[in-house]
């Protein structure tokens, strides 16, 4: 469908600016006269080549740290006093992401053609996720859009932050192990193949460890592409989702089960779904509903079970505090403390200390586990390492003994 590039007056001092989308250039300027808006100028508009010919798929991707961009942006541009809707073409223009650019002009000529800003919203759920959706609608019907907006985008930063932290703690750890994994790698399949061809001639039995270290070199040199596809047909079937039922809770539990990083993981998830949750109740968001956007935002299927059956108990009338007392995931302190809210009626200064609290052990278990994945890290290099030259060395000391 054509789209024209419009200047109009929306009131005696105010002048707009925007792009709308119709079947000619006179039910363009009916669109313009249904709004109010009385047109300075109408002209058509040429998508770029590159939003035309650049398939969806080679697209930048939409990342978190995106979302929390545009929507600190908007907060500052409401509480400017500009227009929602010129605020959204003020950040169509300047926003870099081109998936993003076209997700806000959609959301733009929606929400200019008379449509809600969170149902606008509602129709990219894979940009923005219930919980987005649902505190924006709060922020309306309650008037208070700027505020809402401001605590969505400090909330996202707040994850951003998380997320940095952890990532830059197992940096060091596992660029340690990538090299290690890819110096044993080379030497496996282009060092060990030519030194092989000295023990051949030997006339007697090599040692067990230098046996097993030429059968896995050999492996690898012949059969290491059929290795790497075996390894990464697993990879690509869970991203995309064509598993057999139940494995991703399996995945999950299993995490929960693995000393250190299930306790991390654990602590993770009911940080993030106080805070969320908290969130949520403190715009307004009906408890009931809250409980139920927050069951799709936990990450791990096991927690996310427990979530989703104490929203079952609540919305039969359980308090929430006994509800997740009755699983196995939720410690005595989160459940204590949300009974203490639920009693004062301040659940959700409950859910934020409760956030706060396991923010801080995520801290100390993210310390913990980096302070001793390092040393056992560079322990299992120098051990595959060490384990390859005395595989070596063996059968020539063994040859030194032949010969006196």
């Amino acid at each position: 469908m054509p789209r024209f590039a419009y200047r109009a007056k929306g009131g005696p001092r105010e002048v707009l600016q925007g792009v709308i989308e119709a079947e000619s250039q006179e039910a363009a300027l009916r669109q313009l006269d249904r709004l109010g808006y009385y047109p300075l100028s109408l002209e058509e508009t040429r998508s770029t080549p590159s939003s035309q010919t650049l398939p969806l798929s080679f697209r930048k991707k939409i990342s978190s740290r995106d979302i929390t961009l545009f929507t600190r942006q908007l907060s500052d541009l409401l509480g400017s006093g500009v227009p929602l809707v010129r605020s959204l073409d003020i950040l169509f223009r300047q926003t870099e992401n081109e998936s993003l650019c076209k997700v806000i002009e959609g959301i733009q000529g929606f929400v200019r053609d008379g449509g809600i800003f969170s149902q606008g919203l509602a129709r990219h759920p894979k940009v923005f996720s219930s919980l987005y959706t649902s505190l924006v609608e709060a922020g309306e019907v309650s008037g208070a859009l700027e505020g809402v907006l401001t605590r969505l985008a400090d909330f996202g930063e707040k994850e951003e932050e998380t997320r940095i932290k952890v990532a830059q703690a197992l940096t060091y750890p596992f660029l340690i192990c990538g090299v290690g994994l890819l110096t044993v790698i080379f030497l496996l399949t282009f060092v060990i193949p030519k030194i092989v061809g000295l023990f051949q001639d030997i006339q007697t039995t090599l040692p067990l460890p230098t046996r097993i270290l030429m059968t896995v070199s050999h492996l690898l040199s012949s059969y290491g592409w059929l290795l790497l596809i075996v390894f990464l047909i697993p990879i690509v079937l869970l991203r995309r989702g064509r598993v057999p039922p139940g494995t991703f809770i399996a995945l999950d539990r299993m995490k929960l089960k693995i000393p250190l990083l299930g306790d991390l993981v654990r602590k993770s998830e009911i940080a993030r779904f106080g805070r969320t949750l908290g969130t949520l109740i403190a715009n307004g968001i009906p408890a009931l509903r809250a409980i139920e956007v927050v069951s799709k935002t936990v990450g791990n299927q096991v927690l996310r079970q427990e979530v989703e059956r104490a929203w079952r108990e609540v919305r039969e009338g359980v308090p929430l505090a006994e509800s997740l007392a009755h699983g196995t995931q939720f410690p005595p302190f989160v459940t204590n403390m949300i009974a203490v809210g639920e009693e004062s009626g301040s659940l959700e200064r409950a859910l934020f200390k409760v956030a706060d609290a396991f923010d801080r052990e995520v801290d100390r278990a993210t310390k913990q586990i980096t302070t001793l994945l390092e040393p056992f890290m560079i322990l299992l290099v120098a051990v595959l390492v060490g384990f390859i030259v005395v595989s070596m060395l063996l059968p020539i000391f063994q040859l030194q003994g032949i010969i006196r």
